[in-house]
């Protein structure tokens, strides 16, 4: 019996921001064909915490399937480990294990890679990035990989974060990255704007943007609080999320629930494969909603285990 066992270290290691965009796009050629089975996440609820099912399968073209898990515990001790688990879906073998919490982080990235390739425009070259966390790191790397990018300004509430994540990030992807003392100064001149904070009032104003922005939110987008205005939906010609059952099966709902705009969101699935227009014009704004699809997260890391295995 042969199976692998990853950790954090090993996923930095080999994971490739192009191959994990490139399975996580194949995930929604799936969802379109049907081939992909994605319930939305389920949990196991405690008196001190609760255990987070995400499980999902893809038969089609990568032929996986298995199971995420992580804890919602609130307090600090050492151990709160996410855990990805492999089958193969023909045979139901296990292939291995991915221990640790880069993994989810990056497969959000990579989901919003396909989302910015599938809405943005061709001739992006300006990236604003509002907030300085592991999501805003893997959103940016995505982003990299599949646009021009030649200039990233970022901007978050404290000093030593946004100056700390301009240097670190200039380092890695090679391009200059500035910090700014403004959130109206780092979006106005960006042709994509990635809002990846914890903020429960919106970080930005739609009077901001410029004309033919695409923007990714990946952080709260709920009735009780939102990252982004609701005025945005107004403006946005397209808006996506990548699970429209995952964004209707929240318990607090959507902050697009309810509304005139929640009519117009559509599966990111059908953008990517050419059954909705991702934008009609380069002067449209559009809008990516990220929720997690479930079973992306399998397939990411059924790919970090073929590059480590080579």
């Amino acid at each position: 019996m042969s199976y692998q066992v990853l950790t954090d270290s090993d996923v930095l290691k080999f994971t490739r921001m192009e191959s994990i965009i490139d399975a996580i796009e194949r995930v929604f050629y799936e969802k379109a064909n049907g081939t992909l089975v994605s319930p939305p996440r389920f949990q196991l609820e405690t008196e001190n915490g609760n255990l987070v099912f995400t499980a999902g399968a893809a038969t089609g073209i990568e032929k996986v399937t298995g199971f995420r898990v992580y804890d919602t515990y609130s307090n600090d001790d050492p151990g709160h480990e996410q855990l990805v688990s492999v089958f193969d879906s023909k045979t139901g073998v296990f292939k291995g294990i991915i221990i640790g919490n880069s993994l989810g982080a990056i497969r959000t990235g990579a989901i919003g890679g396909v989302a910015i390739k599938a809405m943005s425009r061709l001739d992006a070259t300006q990236l604003a990035v509002i907030g300085t966390g592991a999501q805003a790191r893997t959103q940016l790397e995505a982003a990299v990989a599949i646009r021009d990018i030649k200039q990233v300004q970022v901007y978050s509430r404290n000093d030593h974060n946004r100056a700390k994540f301009a240097e670190e990030m200039t380092k890695k992807l090679g391009i200059d990255v500035f910090p700014m003392d403004s959130p109206k100064k780092c979006v106005e001149n960006a042709d994509i704007v990635i809002c990846a904070t914890n903020s429960l009032s919106p970080v930005l104003e739609v009077d901001w943007l410029k004309q033919g922005v695409h923007i990714n939110t990946v952080g709260p987008k709920s009735i009780k609080g939102s990252e982004v205005p609701i005025e945005i939906a107004s403006q946005s010609s397209v808006i996506t999320t990548d699970s429209l059952e995952q964004l209707n099966a929240y318990s607090t709902p959507h902050f697009l629930v309810d509304t005139p705009y929640e009519d117009n969101i559509v599966q990111l699935s059908d953008v990517v494969t050419g059954k909705k227009p991702g934008r009609t014009s380069n002067k449209d704004m559009t809008l990516f909603c990220s929720v997690g699809l479930s079973g992306t997260e399998v397939v990411v890391a059924n790919e970090i285990m073929k590059t480590a295995k080579k």
